[in-house]
């Protein structure tokens, strides 16, 4: 069973605290400038609500209510600013492996670029492979050079590779996604790109803005 979060929206279109991603992103989706971030009890989502968003937003997990982030937060930080000019993209499954479909959206807006699925068999991380791929795809063709974010560690190395490892089986039931995966790689070896992908901090930013809401 998935562990309850609590999101905080300081700015958006009806700032308070939301208990589903669902229902944060009704308030931050196209909505410019858009701050929330999601903690792991009702207390320190009140906390956090009430000290206000220069505390809090685009800082590491705090240790406590009213207490400095921990030597581990700091660590992790990395005193990066989103880039809002960018395209983010995410993976929903069901099951994993199970059903995949991914999705690219607006980092700014929210908006829905482009999705794909739901594919028959696979796993989350080759779903996000998938996406981010795809993400390249589509800005080269527009001769854009904008930043395609993804909150997958995995699939990023894979891409940068221009190669998977996963061990989901080959078999009939996974040969759509395998199939998509091979023309993935292939399309990674023949083309060049000046895009960059980047590491989603969703400890410091809250979820990735095209995240299914599924956790």
């Amino acid at each position: 069973m998935a562990k309850q979060k609590f999101y905080v929206v300081w700015a958006g279109r009806k700032p308070g605290i939301y208990t589903s991603w669902t229902e944060c992103q009704q308030q931050i989706n196209g909505f410019t400038d858009a701050k929330y971030k999601s903690y792991e009890t009702r207390a320190s989502a009140e906390d956090a609500y009430r000290a206000g968003w220069k505390k809090h937003w685009g800082q590491g997990k705090t240790s406590g209510a009213g207490k400095s982030p921990s030597s581990a937060s700091k660590a992790a930080y990395s005193g990066e600013e989103i880039d809002y000019n960018s395209i983010s993209v995410d993976v929903g499954t069901s099951g994993n492996p199970g059903p995949v479909e991914y999705k690219g959206v607006d980092t700014q807006t929210g908006e829905v670029i482009f999705s794909y699925g739901p594919i028959k068999r696979g796993t989350n991380n080759l779903g996000e492979f998938l996406a981010i791929v795809h993400g390249l795809a589509y800005l080269q063709k527009l001769g854009s050079r904008k930043v395609v974010y993804s909150d997958s560690v995995n699939a990023i190395k894979w891409v940068k590779q221009k190669a998977v490892s996963s061990t989901l089986a080959r078999d009939e039931s996974t040969k759509e996604i395998w199939t998509l995966v091979d023309r993935a790689v292939e399309w990674l070896k023949t083309n060049s790109y000046e895009n960059k992908v980047v590491k989603w901090q969703t400890k410091q930013w809250g979820e990735i803005k095209a995240d299914y809401g599924r956790k």
